[in-house]
Formats: structure tokens, sequence, C-alpha cells
């Protein structure tokens, strides 16, 4: 995510990098394949002190974000920061409450809010009556390089939570309603991840006016591929589902390239006449020009830039980011503890 976001820094008016920081050689692959020279930095804090940046890119492991955001904060600096905006509900909350005192913006990493097939998706769904049951998840069946960021995430956060709340932002989209309680599942699959963590989990989630979704995420070899790719809502109108027949193949279950693809939306309709026969054809809308993984990165980074430059109120977009990580939390709490939790 943080080269993506790097070369969408690079190619877009109002931007210019002033650094590029990891730990690893990836600075210096980026580099190389931008064709640039921008100085690169194996320690956050020396390049925030080096480059005075009027803003940073935050794309780091979650235990990171909240030490690196109160920092940036601290340095006068706007913030655009992957998701989850941290890896507590507790932290998220120290870095809305730091950027409202600095008076400075801050935008989460919600990717698919940006994706106008997942825009679509999302209006059809509120058309569909209530209650809704939202049925979604995102198996990986991750190995080599992808095995191993799945393994450091995990040293922080499960995958219902740090892939979660994703689809809880959405769902509580769709639904405009708010969340009451929770159930979780989940099992360690694998001696290679720490001992309280569990690499495949399920979660459940009630809402306030009787709408239900469901979300299954699971990381590593052992998964299976499937069915990685569920995306599906239905009411009492009928439903709407996400039907990727490519990005959802074999092989893909692992490709973040694929993850944010839909190529199509499937509409059903529910009208029956009195025979209990279907009085209208399903329908289907292509999407054909939608845009690929780095330009939906590009379309996060003009929202970054305009929030800044014409001042726009992030309050209810850092509440909605808090308040999905509390549920992905809840969820946590949920598998850890075999109880149902009120929310």
């Amino acid at each position: 995510m943080g080269a993506s976001h790097a070369q969408a820094y690079h190619r877009l008016e109002g931007f210019e990098i002033c650094g590029l920081v990891a730990r690893g050689d990836s600075k210096e692959v980026l580099n190389k394949k931008m064709g640039t020279s921008y100085p690169l930095y194996s320690d956050y804090f020396e390049a925030l002190e080096q480059t005075k940046p009027d803003a940073v890119c935050i794309s780091t492991y979650p235990n990171t974000h909240e030490e690196y955001a109160l920092k940036a904060l601290e340095t006068g600096c706007h913030i655009f920061i992957e998701k989850p905006l941290a890896d507590t509900v507790a932290g998220s909350e120290r870095i809305v409450t730091a950027a409202k005192k600095v008076n400075k913006k801050v935008v989460v990493g919600y990717i698919l809010r940006h994706h106008p097939s997942w825009m679509k998706f999302t209006e059809i769904a509120q058309g569909l009556g209530k209650p809704l049951v939202m049925r979604m998840n995102l198996n990986q069946q991750s190995h080599g390089r992808m095995w191993d960021v799945h393994r450091n995430l995990m040293k922080s956060l499960s995958p219902i939570v740090d892939c979660g709340v994703h689809y809880i932002d959405v769902m509580c989209q769709m639904t405009r309603s708010k969340p009451v309680r929770v159930s979780a599942i989940g099992a360690r699959l694998t001696d290679d991840i720490p001992a309280d963590n569990y690499n495949y989990g399920q979660l459940q989630i009630s809402f306030e006016d009787g709408s239900v979704g469901w979300y299954e995420a699971g990381w590593g070899p052992m998964i299976s591929e499937t069915a990685f790719f569920v995306k599906d809502v239905f009411g009492p109108k009928g439903a709407a589902s996400i039907v990727a027949k490519e990005a959802g193949g074999a092989g893909k279950s692992d490709s973040v390239d694929d993850h944010t693809k839909t190529e199509s939306i499937k509409i059903h309709y529910s009208d029956i006449d009195d025979q209990n026969q279907f009085t209208k054809p399903d329908k289907w809308i292509e999407m054909k020009d939608e845009p690929d993984h780095q330009e939906l990165c590009e379309r996060e980074q003009i929202y970054f830039l305009k929030a800044i430059q014409e001042n726009i109120d992030l309050s209810a977009h850092l509440e909605d980011a808090v308040n999905s990580l509390k549920v992905a939390f809840a969820c946590d709490e949920s598998v850890k503890t075999g109880k149902m939790v009120e929310l």
C-alpha cells in the first residue's frame, strides 16, 4: 500500500515527495521503479526531523500507527493513514483527539469508499428495503511474500479486525443503522503466529433496524480459495451481488490488485405474481471502466489533498473509522471469550 500511495503522490499535482521511509530495501526498489531519486530513510522519526513535511502517509503495520500518527501531528503534519486507524480503540481515539487539538486532517484508507462500483453496490443495497442481510468474505490463500506480510500483521491484529473494518464500514453504510451486538468464531490453524491470535475468523453483526451481516476472513497457505469472493446483500425487495468471474477465480485470493475488482453487479428482484412467478428479469450492471488498484489509491490521495486545501470537516469520517474498529474489536473479544458482545 505504501508503494501504491507513493506512486500516487509522484503522479499527482499538488504533492511533492520529500522522502521515502522503509526498514528494508523496498524504498530503493520503489525509487528504481519510478525512475526517481527521492531521499531515502530507514527511520521514521529521523525522516520527520530532517524533511519537515507538511503531510505524512503511514502505511506501516498497525502496531506502529498510533505512535507514528501522534508524532506526525505533534510536528504539524496532516496524515493519510492506512486502515485500521490504530491497533486499539483507545489508540484510535487518541489520534482523533490529537488531530482536533492541532487542527490537522487525518484521512483513513477506506479504499472501497472511493470505488465507483462499491458506491453503486451500496446505493443498490440501500434500495432493497429493510432489514438487510449482508454476506461478505475475503479469504486469502497466502504464500511466499504475502504469508510473510500476513504473519507480521497477525503480531498485532487478527484477520477479522484488520480486514473486517472495511466490510463493517460497508455494512454500516448500507444499513445506515447502529450495530447493537456481535458474535464471532475463530480458529488458529498454524503455530507460525502468536499464541493468542487466530488466522481464521467469522463475525456476525446485528443492527438496530433488524439487519444482520456476516463477514469471514482467513489468511495462510492452508486456507481454501473455493469461496473467497462473496459480496452479497438481500432485503425484502430483492438481492444484489458482486460477480467478479475473473478476479474471483483460482489463484487470485492473495492478489491485492484483485481484491477491489467488481467486474459486474447482478440485481435480482423479488416481485412475484399470483402464481409466485417472478415478474422482473434479473439485471446485470457491467463495470467495464472501473478503476484499477493504483487508480483507486490516486483517488484516495486526491480526496486527501482536497480535504486539506478545502478544509473539509472529517469528523464523520473519523467517527466512522473509530466505530468500525470498535465493532471489529468487539468481534475479536467474542472469539476469545466465546460470548456474544453487546455494543
